[in-house]
């Protein structure tokens, strides 16, 4: 899976001239389906004057499943929204909204006209957005002593992963935020190099973006 990393207040953005329709796309990352309507409201704030902000959107939600929202706005029914859908699935999007504002330019279009041109304006706005790549992580929550830290380090570091919520007191609290596909090397180098006296503690799925180079 993918995601936009383009935040709301400074989106991907392209255009397409359709027989004198101009179509804008807008794109970037929302945390949830709530943040994208919050978005296409901004969008429409921007444009009082467009005939229509079609928009889809893409989120997970707590429970890790997958949520889509679309809307035509006013264009005939499947025309808008589910092209612009359609772009997320294909292109495995998530966490992220497309809007699609269209300035009718006096030509209709049709309905394939129409589904090709908010779907080719789409695939502009997620070309034009950074993206990166969802990596599925695991937090692993960690007591150690001061002396074991450094060593512990590396062996995180060593495997990608990265230390949160660092505590500092009588011990060293912390999370360890790891890609599920090196847990078993991490709790073998941690158990060995310890002596297993440290046992790192699993907790919840996370997912990280990894920068996608352009």
């Amino acid at each position: 899976m993918k995601t936009i990393l383009d935040p709301p207040d400074a989106p991907a953005h392209d255009t397409l001239v359709e027989k004198k329709s101009e179509f804008i796309a807008d794109a970037c990352h929302v945390g949830t389906l709530d943040d994208a309507l919050a978005f296409v409201e901004t969008i429409r704030e921007q444009h009082p004057k467009a005939r229509h902000v079609a928009y889809a959107a893409m989120c997970v939600d707590g429970d890790g499943r997958v949520r889509e929202r679309m809307s035509d706005d006013g264009e005939p029914s499947g025309t808008a929204g589910k092209p612009i859908l359609d772009v997320l699935r294909q292109n495995e999007m998530i966490d992220c909204v497309v809007t699609v504002t269209r300035y009718f330019g006096g030509i209709l279009l049709g309905s394939g006209g129409l589904i090709r041109a908010y779907s080719s304006t789409a695939s502009l706005g997620v070309k034009a957005a950074r993206l990166a790549r969802i990596e599925s992580c695991r937090r692993y929550h960690v007591a150690l002593q001061y002396p074991q830290l450094s060593m512990f380090q590396q062996i995180a570091f060593a495997l990608d992963g990265r230390l949160e919520h660092e505590e500092y007191s009588d011990r060293v609290n912390l999370d360890v935020i790891l890609p599920v596909e090196h847990e078993e090397e991490f709790l073998r180098r941690v158990r060995e190099s310890f002596s297993a006296t440290i046992t790192p503690q699993p907790g919840e799925l996370v997912s990280r973006p990894i920068p996608i180079a352009a």
